[in-house]
Formats: C-alpha cells, structure tokens, sequence
C-alpha cells in the first residue's frame, strides 16, 4: 500500500484473524475466534472508511493542484 500524506499514515490494514486447522483447536477456542473475526469485521469497516475519505481529500487536493497550474501556466504564458 502507499502512504502519504497525513490521513492515509493512519489508513492501516487490520490484522486477518488466524484460524487454527485442526477442528478441535476452533471448538476448544471458539469465543476467542469469533471475537477475532468480529473484531476483524469492525475494523475493516473503519479501514474501508478511512481510505473513502482519504480518497476524497487526494481527489480535493488534485483539484486544488490542477488550478494552481493553471493559475501557474497563464502566469508563465506557457
């Protein structure tokens, strides 16, 4: 992933839940595991919120730049 600029530095991924191979592990731990993927869930909700808005406030910036150039470009005449 690339990050810049200060909105996207804290667009970080959540950790995937791990889930044990053998089916008696994920009987033995079920709470645990769910809790895990509950958490997962909830958390790649704010990441996908998070990455929303920092594409928002990339595509207001590149608007913002692309004036600046042209408000450059008549300057400079070229």
């Amino acid at each position: 992933m690339v990050m810049c600029g200060p909105v996207s530095a804290s667009c970080l991924p959540p950790e995937r839940p791990w889930l044990p191979s053998e089916a008696a592990d994920i009987r033995a731990y079920a709470d645990l595991i769910r809790g895990d993927f509950e958490s997962y869930i909830a958390a790649v909700q704010d990441y996908f919120r998070c990455l929303d808005a920092e594409r928002a406030r990339a595509f207001l910036e590149a608007q913002e730049v692309s004036q600046d150039y042209g408000r450059f470009q008549s300057i400079v005449g070229n």
